[in-house]
């Protein structure tokens, strides 16, 4: 993390102090000058809290189902509402595209029900698009952190409230609500950072018109390296306190309460009201997360005449054109990757990640497990969830300001992205492993020393084969993280050796309805992948174990 994280970091922040004239924080001083840097500032600040908020009034009514209520395919559902979190972004906008876009399903379907000639929903390129898409992405991380703090909560608190003569909204205002409050707040500061941070939704769906200081970054690093590099140390320092605030937070939530099993809070839905209330909440997600993905995965197959497109007609429905065409290399260049190639990258790139992040990782979350020091867990937690808080696109940049030149000359060289991966992977690989090596009882260790086991076969044949699902668990979402990050690809991947997703931009850019079904193919095969990697997350996850 010094070589790879701060030392990229401090150099991004040299650069930002050396633009000073008169002290080091002039640089930013300077940048904020610039009217055209508080507009993005102030877009970036307030979208982020209105898509919190939004994606807060969503997610807690559906944490409330997910922590009181039983019903039938509820672990179906609970998995289904937990793909948009490791869906890249680019997948996402794509999706939302495939949807509510010009040439999505539902303007085509209006426009033959109604025989228009223009589409009616304008959807691209809108605050409304970019808002849409941060509450689909986000929604999962409350539906968890909340839901699965609030089904362990003792029903007796609440049952005491009410013998006590306070009503219903009397014991949820009294009672539940101060007890959830370090859950919501937790979950909102996560949501916030992804939203402050946000770089591929807003780059496809905001387009010109809207820009964060992620997109701002990207795009002034191309002509303007010591403003990008301010720009940078401004958003550094605002989400690397969002971090240190969550980090604080998450340890809140594992304060001893009177908590209890799950199963015990469970009531049936045996009332109308509550049927109701679980049919309709079910349909909203299922509708909410289901018709976007549906959308993607339809519109690869079809391709669409767009020059009849006042009738809205299909030429030649189904179609495995945009797949075929995945394999081939029209321009017939050396320095151009045909698609095909770009899908072979990214599985080798993920799993170079892979291997960085459980060898950086699983060491990290075992010396937070098996100190009992709270001031080190208290001061080295922070540090190691970081860069969950860091753009990756100022990490990006970092990278290729810092390792530029001898004796660590990486800018050319493969390896640097993966590198990169495994930095936005690597909170969630401590994440995932540090609770379940918490779970492992002293006296199993113990048992297995009086017996004659060294401390390494203790390793091997007690700690490893207990926390082995979480290290699958922690396997695959540096696997997704690493095949759909697009911030830190963007800036450090060459031509002719692009991530999947920076081939999905790069078709998205161009004109021409094969570029686009590209896109769409591409999306569709990344979608597949990251929903079966939030499968098999959720079937190896042990119990509620595991922050994400």
């Amino acid at each position: 993390m010094g070589l790879f994280y701060f030392y990229p970091l401090g150099s991004i922040l040299g650069i930002s102090f050396a633009r000073g004239e008169t002290n080091l924080t002039s640089g930013i001083i300077d940048a904020l000058a610039s009217p055209s840097v508080r507009g993005v500032l102030w877009f970036t600040i307030w979208q982020a809290t209105l898509s919190t908020l939004l994606t807060l009034l969503i997610g807690l009514p559906g944490a409330y189902l997910f922590a009181r209520y039983d019903f039938r395919g509820k672990a179906f559902l609970r998995t289904l509402t937990g793909i948009p979190f490791v869906m890249p972004t680019l997948v996402v906008a794509t999706a939302f595209n495939a949807l509510l876009g010009s040439s999505g399903w539902l303007n085509i379907g209006l426009m033959s029900a109604f025989n228009l000639a223009e589409p009616p929903i304008q959807f691209a390129y809108t605050l409304g698009a970019i808002l849409l898409a941060h509450v689909f992405y986000n929604t999962t991380i409350v539906l968890r952190i909340v839901g699965d703090f609030w089904a362990h909560l003792n029903p007796r608190l609440e049952q005491a409230g009410r013998v006590l003569g306070a009503n219903r909204w009397q014991t949820a205002r009294q009672v539940t609500l101060p007890l959830l409050a370090p859950a919501i707040a937790a979950a909102a500061l996560l949501v916030f950072i992804f939203d402050f941070t946000s770089f591929g939704v807003i780059l496809i769906l905001g387009g010109p018109r809207f820009a964060t200081l992620e997109v701002e970054i990207f795009t002034v690093s191309q002509f303007n390296l010591p403003l990008a590099a301010s720009l940078s140390a401004l958003q550094l320092a605002c989400t690397l306190g969002l971090t240190v605030a969550y980090t604080r937070l998450s340890a809140r939530l594992a304060r001893p309460l009177s908590l209890r099993p799950h199963s015990h809070a469970l009531r049936k839905l045996n009332t109308w009201r509550r049927r109701v209330f679980s049919g309709g909440m079910i349909l909203f997600l299922l509708v909410m997360f289901v018709s976007p993905l549906a959308a993607l995965g339809a519109r690869s197959f079809t391709r669409l005449e767009p020059e009849r497109r006042q009738r809205t007609e299909v030429e030649g429905g189904f179609t495995l054109d945009f797949y075929k065409e995945l394999a081939n290399n029209e321009r017939a260049s050396m320095f151009y990757a045909p698609p095909s190639k770009a899908i072979s990258i990214s599985l080798g790139y993920a799993v170079i990640t892979v291997f960085f992040a459980l060898a950086l990782g699983l060491p990290a979350a075992w010396a937070l497990a098996r100190q009992t020091n709270s001031l080190f867990n208290s001061l080295v937690d922070p540090i190691l969830m970081l860069p969950l808080g860091t753009s990756a696109v100022t990490l990006g940049l970092g990278l290729i300001v810092a390792l530029d030149h001898p004796p660590i000359d990486l800018r050319a060289s493969p390896i640097l992205l993966p590198l990169a991966h495994t930095l936005v992977a690597f909170p969630f690989v401590v994440r995932s492993l540090a609770p379940a090596l918490r779970s492992i009882q002293p006296r199993l260790r113990q048992a297995a020393a009086v017996l004659g086991a060294t401390p390494g076969q203790v390793l091997r044949y007690v700690d490893l084969p207990l926390v082995g699902r979480a290290v699958l668990v922690a396997a695959t979402f540096a696997f997704t993280i690493s095949l759909g990050e697009f911030g830190a690809s963007a800036l450090i991947a060459r031509p002719e050796f692009p991530t999947i997703p920076v081939m999905i931009y790069r078709f998205l850019s161009q004109p021409g309805g094969l570029n686009f079904g590209q896109a769409l193919a591409l999306s569709s095969i990344l979608m597949v992948v990251t929903a079966a990697s939030m499968l098999a997350i959720d079937r190896l996850r042990i119990a509620d174990i595991g922050e994400f």
